[in-house]
């Protein structure tokens, strides 16, 4: 959905709020439509990893993941309580109305990885940008080769899209890989950083034309980053998405420049070598 010369970039357009799913502790998904059946016809084509400003009246803005497009029917955030936006939104009922504009920012180009290895690693709530990826590929799997996700949560609780995780581990040709920080009454799975996994027996990470997709807390991307680099992956081949205060979301008010690059438009998501060049080396 890209503007025309005539439109306020910034006037979002009217949301309604169909219902919320219970994810874990203080994370929710809203499913809603626009109010306008236009709105909605036009909300329809973006990448994944591209974002949404959202609007709660009086309140204030913020940035939010969309879902896959055009492969899944259904238009959704799921958003972590974490200011006063975010708190307001997960104040809402089934019926209330908010504000939505984008879809903005550069997205993951799925288009350039195609005949690759695929291997996704979240941590946490990282989870949410890389499930559109993932969805994406298992939509298009004859465009991929091998797909390897692999995820860590700080306790069996905490894993994010449970029905999600329980059909990938039974897709064919799909490699899914679980652990927690602390195991619970119950799991007998593995236990330790998601980074231990890689070296789980019978696991054979794929570096040769391989793109691996990174999202996760700042401690969690450090150390991932290194097992990448030391099992040789390129920082070309490395890629993730950069969290900052986007206000404008089209590259206009400058709070979210790093460098020489607005994460807002040139991002959110970035190669780890561009990461590096930007001085974000985290």
């Amino acid at each position: 959905m890209n503007p025309s010369a005539t439109e306020n970039i910034y006037l979002p357009k009217i949301a309604v709020l169909d219902r919320v799913v219970d994810e874990i502790v203080e994370v929710k998904t809203f499913h809603w439509h626009f109010e306008d059946p236009a709105d909605q016809a036009a909300f329809k084509k973006f990448r994944p990893g591209q974002f949404a400003q959202v609007s709660l009246f009086g309140v204030g803005e913020f940035p939010a993941s969309l879902p896959p497009s055009p492969t899944e029917d259904a238009t959704f955030f799921t958003v972590k309580k974490v200011g006063s936006c975010t708190t307001a939104l997960h104040a809402l009922q089934p019926g209330d109305k908010f504000a939505v504009r984008g879809p903005y920012g550069n997205g993951f180009p799925m288009e350039e990885y195609e005949g690759k290895n695929l291997v996704f690693v979240a941590g946490g709530i990282g989870l949410i940008p890389l499930r559109s990826c993932i969805i994406y590929a298992l939509k298009h799997r004859e465009k991929y080769n091998r797909i390897q996700i692999f995820l860590g949560a700080k306790t069996p609780r905490d894993l994010m899209y449970r029905d999600n995780l329980r059909e990938w581990e039974k897709s064919a040709g799909v490699e899914c890989y679980l652990t927690v920080d602390r195991a619970t009454d119950g799991w007998t799975g593995h236990v330790g950083v998601v980074g231990s996994l890689f070296k789980k027996p019978g696991v054979e990470v794929a570096v040769d034309n391989t793109i691996a997709f990174v999202c996760g807390p700042p401690v969690m991307f450090r150390f991932v980053i290194k097992d990448l680099l030391d099992m040789g992956f390129q920082a070309r081949n490395i890629v993730s998405t950069l969290e900052r205060y986007m206000k404008c979301g089209v590259g206009k008010c400058g709070h979210c420049c790093i460098g020489v690059a607005y994460v807002c438009t040139d991002g959110p998501v970035f190669t780890y070598e561009q990461i590096r060049k930007l001085g974000e080396d985290i």
